[in-house]
């Protein structure tokens, strides 16, 4: 599933800030710590020199027990093979609070008139860790803190940054160059932002500019031909009618009569597209679509009987359509002669009209056609076939315009085309 620009930049900051918070909350815990604990080592080491300095020298072995009275956290203790200093961790059962409390010992061997005594010295660590703790939730909400600020800020930031960016493309997706209507682009203060509407402006003036003049061609083309080709098709019906052939010159005239007719009716399919294009047939109204269809079954009944193909109606009477009529019997007639044009013998054609769909099925060739090119013009399933490949295109044109859906369904051996509305 794809996801925008700004969920993607949003989604790497976060992760940024999850995986900060991870590795910089136990780091800065046991940095602190060890600083703390560094700390009150040389806190140790200096009451050590201090005693060694200013008591040591006067002491005296009788003197021992009251010092060690009056001394709650140094003690002067029998010796125990110390042979350096011996900093360490010891835990001390406090009798005011009734618990074990955590300490940092230092143990160095002292002489005393000439006897050897270990001297002891400690510091209590709880409040150390307390200090440490209240430090590092201070940090973590310090931090935290500033991640979702910052995250918050971009967010938002990112939003009005590339809210120039959004309105271009949302109106690039309306814009269609069939359409008399251009895309108007509001300038920003974003250098970046007015080079991207500069240079899609000029693209959509240049396309739209070669697009008319195609359309235009094709118009005019289609025109121009059909006087040239009207008259070149009655000479030759006129050279058939009033003169002897022999067989192989009434064949060769049969095919280029054929050939005629086959640009004649390209040359009127196109004319249609451009009218289309053209918004020649603007006008809609209501419809009936029922009615139109017995209009012209009598017509399409006859071809269908040519083939041997069985036509089947069920309509409803009730559905009501808004078009232009002339395109909506346009439709019809394309949806019936493409039926009977790729049925079979012996085949034939259900036509079901409800609520809200026209569905026209056919048998045809066992297997599905392509649809990656179905509607486009000059699209042929068949390359043998002798249709100019405009049908489905003018059927999906009309549908386009009524604001209509065109869809094609192979199942069961039959090809079936739905119109929704």
């Amino acid at each position: 599933m794809n996801k925008n620009l700004l969920y993607k930049t949003s989604r790497a900051y976060l992760l940024f800030s999850v995986i900060l918070l991870v590795v910089s909350a136990p780091l800065f815990y046991y940095s602190t710590q060890k600083l703390y604990i560094d700390e009150t080592d040389e806190t140790l080491l200096l009451h050590k020199n201090e005693f060694i300095k200013y008591s040591l020298p006067t002491l005296k072995i009788t003197d021992i027990p009251n010092w060690n009275k009056f001394n709650r956290n140094n003690k002067i203790e029998a010796y125990n093979n110390t042979k350096t200093d011996s900093l360490f961790y010891q835990s001390y059962h406090d009798i005011l609070d009734s618990e074990m409390e955590p300490y940092r010992e230092l143990n160095a061997p002292i002489i005393i008139s000439g006897k050897p005594y270990t001297y002891s010295t400690r510091i209590n660590l709880v409040e150390t860790e307390d200090l440490v703790q209240n430090i590092a939730f201070l940090f973590l909400a310090i931090i935290t803190s500033l991640l979702i600020g910052l995250f918050a800020i971009t967010k938002r930031l990112s939003k009005r940054l590339w809210k120039p960016f959004n309105d271009t493309l949302a109106q690039i997706e309306k814009f269609e160059i069939d359409k008399a209507t251009t895309p108007v682009f509001v300038p920003t203060d974003i250098e970046e932002f007015n080079r991207l509407n500069n240079s899609i402006e000029k693209l959509i003036v240049r396309n739209t500019s070669i697009y008319r003049s195609q359309r235009e061609f094709i118009e005019n083309a289609a025109h121009e031909l059909q006087t040239p080709l009207a008259i070149f098709q009655a000479k030759i019906d006129s050279f058939i009618q009033s003169a002897v052939f022999s067989t192989e010159q009434y064949q060769m005239l049969g095919s280029l009569n054929e050939n005629v007719s086959r640009l004649t009716r390209l040359n009127k399919n196109l004319l249609l597209l451009s009218k289309i294009e053209n918004d020649n047939y603007n006008t809609k109204e209501v419809i009936y679509l029922h009615e139109i269809i017995h209009k012209n079954i009598t017509f399409f009944t006859e071809q269908a009987t040519a083939k041997n193909i069985k036509i089947t109606l069920e309509l409803s009477e009730k559905v009501v359509a808004k078009s232009n009529p002339v395109l909506a019997e346009i439709l019809i007639s394309n949806l019936f002669l493409n039926a009977i044009k790729h049925n079979t013998s012996n085949g034939e054609i259900n036509v079901t009209l409800s609520k809200n769909s026209l569905l026209f099925s056919n048998t045809g060739q066992a297997q599905s056609l392509v649809t990656d090119k179905l509607f486009n013009r000059f699209s042929k399933s068949n390359p043998s076939d002798h249709g100019n490949g405009l049908g489905l295109a003018i059927i999906k044109k009309i549908a386009d315009r009524n604001n209509w859906s065109v869809s094609y369904i192979f199942q069961d051996t039959h090809h079936s085309f739905l119109v929704t509305f």
